[in-house]
């Protein structure tokens, strides 16, 4: 096994355990090495957001970084209400309800739209 540095999608850095063989890491097939990735930057703009909203230090504190999380999300949710159900790890109502707490805090047409 190896240890290497990962980035979330705010690009910090983070530690994962690979085979020691691996060059790219990823999960056992393509589409479960996709899901994987959306659940991750889901759970990270999630944890994020939850900070923005408890007044305390977050990524997303630029209207930029909040803009750009925005658009993640539509982008997981389409991908998302794309695959049957069962073949994916993350619901998509779980992104749906995170897009509507970003617009209803947010308000300004730069991040609704």
């Amino acid at each position: 096994m190896k240890l290497s540095l990962g980035k979330d999608f705010f690009g910090r850095a983070y530690d994962r355990l690979s085979p020691s063989s691996d060059q790219s890491p990823k999960w056992y097939c393509d589409p479960c090495s996709m899901h994987k990735n959306l659940q991750r930057d889901f759970r990270d703009i999630r944890g994020e957001f939850d900070k923005l909203s408890a007044g305390q230090l977050s990524e997303l504190a630029s209207a930029g970084q909040l803009q750009r999380a925005h658009l993640r999300l539509r982008e997981i949710a389409t991908i998302l209400d794309g695959h049957a159900p069962g073949t994916r790890l993350l619901d998509p109502a779980d992104v749906h309800a995170l897009i509507g707490r970003f617009q209803t805090q947010a308000g300004s047409p730069s991040v609704a739209g």
